[in-house]
């Protein structure tokens, strides 16, 4: 290999880690949206696609570090900040009506986690 070569390669070496560090649900909104269009026009079959398959590992990753913690605080005798039931459903269609109800200008500060537990939050307020 030429010296050029380790050169244009040494930004990809260096995003690398930090990618790969991104735990599931760290990805922003804006760039969950930025994707989700990207495979929208295919209609249901975004789902079978590599993309829709990382878009919903994502969710899916972030309802589950949603429900460790709400069981955490649960088994440590703690309030909860939602209280969900222990199953339910949630559409592609609500999931990107949440999503999209964030104002463009925060999107990118946002976590998929993050906007999980405020959607949580919204749906099933725990009792006064």
């Amino acid at each position: 290999m030429t010296r050029w070569t380790y050169v244009r390669a040494l930004p990809a070496l260096i995003a690398a880690p930090l990618l790969s560090a991104m735990a599931p649900g760290d990805m922003s909104v804006a760039a969950f949206l930025a994707r989700a269009a990207s495979i929208e026009r295919l209609g249901p079959l975004a789902l079978a696609t590599p993309q829709g398959n990382r878009l919903k590992g994502e969710v899916v990753a972030a309802g589950r570090r949603y429900k460790a913690r709400i069981d955490a605080e649960r088994r440590a005798g703690r309030k909860t900040t939602s209280c969900p039931p222990e199953s339910g459903s949630l559409t592609p269609d609500q999931w990107l009506a949440h999503l999209r109800s964030y104002p463009v200008p925060v999107r990118k500060q946002v976590s998929v986690y993050s906007a999980f537990d405020a959607l949580m939050k919204k749906r099933y307020p725990c009792p006064a």
